[in-house]
């Protein structure tokens, strides 16, 4: 895969993460959901921390996070150019261009989204809102589908949570986090072809 190519996927994962994130922000107030499928909702929520909603504590905990994620970025950005320069299999450099887009998506809205709207709680955001919910590096990613494949009480004979609801698949997460899942999927599916023995 050449420059050019990587760049455009991208491009394209990028628009459509910004798009789909823009509209639930636009369209739905926070915990609101629609069933497409009753395995698959639209349900949106917004995370203010690391995956699985982890938190680093204190005042300066978001913004420590943001730029740790911006550093990220910047080293995978280096790691694709120098994979495709080196022309590298293939598949490392697609999955290196899937998990650079999506970190770069998650970023957008922790930089952003707090100056740019205001808060979801109880209504629907508004853009470049005359009172935002954040500040530069504050903002929260938004999140919206999930795939509660399985959602009901297991029964009383199951060991250990018998009798007890379940969900399956619980996490709630965006387009980007799927881009970055992927990229991770291929490397270790693929993991002899992308890093190949000299």
């Amino acid at each position: 895969m050449n420059k050019k190519t990587a760049i455009v996927l991208m491009f394209i994962i990028l628009l459509i993460d910004q798009i789909s994130k823009i509209y639930i922000k636009t369209n739905f107030q926070l915990g609101e959901s629609v069933e497409v499928f009753n395995w698959f909702k639209i349900l949106f929520i917004e995370n203010d921390g690391m995956a699985w909603g982890i938190e680093i504590p204190g005042n300066y905990g978001k913004i420590i996070l943001t730029l740790f994620r911006v550093v990220a970025i910047g080293a995978i950005g280096y790691w694709l150019n120098k994979s495709i320069n080196e022309k590298a299999a293939n598949v490392l450099v697609l999955s290196i261009t899937l998990i650079l887009a999506g970190a770069i998506g998650n970023i957008i809205d922790s930089v952003f989204y707090g100056l740019i709207f205001d808060t979801s709680y109880g209504q629907v955001a508004t853009w470049f809102a005359e009172e935002p919910y954040g500040e530069l590096l504050k903002g929260k990613v938004v999140d919206m589908l999930y795939f509660p494949i399985y959602d009901d009480v297991l029964p009383e004979w199951f060991p250990i949570w018998g009798g007890e609801r379940f969900v399956f698949f619980e996490p709630v997460f965006n387009i980007a986090d799927t881009s970055i899942s992927i990229g991770f999927i291929l490397l270790l599916i693929f993991n002899k072809k992308a890093f190949p023995k000299k």
